[in-house]
């Protein structure tokens, strides 16, 4: 097969990627904006490498000319969870898409693998536009704890480094690691709500201070310069207290002051 081939055969399946990644972080976004716990954590993909595709043509025995059928991880999407009972939460969430539709499921968290690996599998179909028109092709999107990652990305290092042939003693060691993980999921799940309310009260602490030091910074446009002087030292002063009822108030007379400005100007 050409270089040239090669690269119009994977050009869709970067777009694909790019596309996702751009959707998936939208979904942190939108969450975050309104105060709201993230079940998606980090998100991140890659296209595989034609030396890893032509390996997993030789171990499944796939003709070359059919990998665009047969190999259903070309396009690679990673999402990193905080808690495993976030994973499900993400795969409703991929299954409810109108622009993607789940073709199969691997769950290898309540069956997992052999070797310890933990994770959460979706083969998704998804269209992309390409000069040639529109062309479906697969993804594969793996759902992850953050600690199931971890042990995951080091795992699949030494896979590479031993041919996946790991030597019976690391093999061992990994297995107990990976059962240290299982450990560590457990325990973050068990105090998943005092987590959650704490995460919450950062989220909503900080979009408040971003809102309030936005309004001053308008302000200084606009407004005598020693009132604004005044009003950013009483934020501080406020600030200091870390008393998010008092940072609220603060915030919501900054919006009225801000608010008759803007009336002033039109």
């Amino acid at each position: 097969m050409e270089i040239q081939l090669w690269k119009e055969i994977l050009t869709p399946y970067d777009l694909a990627v790019k596309e996702l990644l751009v959707k998936f972080n939208h979904i942190i976004m939108e969450y975050r904006s309104r105060n709201v716990y993230s079940p998606i954590e980090a998100v991140n993909g890659r296209v595989k490498s034609i030396s890893s595709i032509l390996e997993k043509c030789r171990k499944k025995d796939i003709p070359v000319e059919k990998i665009t059928e047969q190999v259903e991880d070309i396009a690679g999407i990673r999402i990193m969870c905080q808690f495993v009972e976030d994973i499900y939460k993400v795969a409703d969430i991929i299954k409810n898409r109108s622009d993607m539709e789940v073709v199969q499921e691997k769950n290898y968290i309540d069956n997992v693998k052999p070797s310890g690996y933990r994770s959460y599998h979706l083969i998704v179909t998804y269209n992309v536009e390409t000069m040639e028109g529109s062309k479906k092709i697969f993804v594969e999107i793996q759902i992850r704890t953050l600690a199931m990652n971890f042990w995951a990305t080091i795992e699949h290092s030494l896979q590479y480094k031993y041919r996946y042939n790991i030597p019976d003693h690391i093999r061992k060691r990994l297995n107990a690691s990976a059962e240290a993980i299982l450990k560590l999921d457990e325990e973050m799940s068990s105090i998943h709500d005092e987590i959650m309310d704490a995460q919450s009260s950062f989220i909503i602490h900080a979009n408040i201070v971003s809102e309030i030091l936005n309004n001053i910074q308008n302000l200084y446009k606009v407004a005598n310069k020693k009132e604004v002087i005044k009003i950013q030292d009483e934020f501080f002063e406020i600030y200091k207290k870390n008393d998010l009822e008092q940072l609220r108030s603060f915030a919501r007379q900054l919006d009225i002051i801000a608010e008759g400005y803007r009336a002033q100007s039109l």
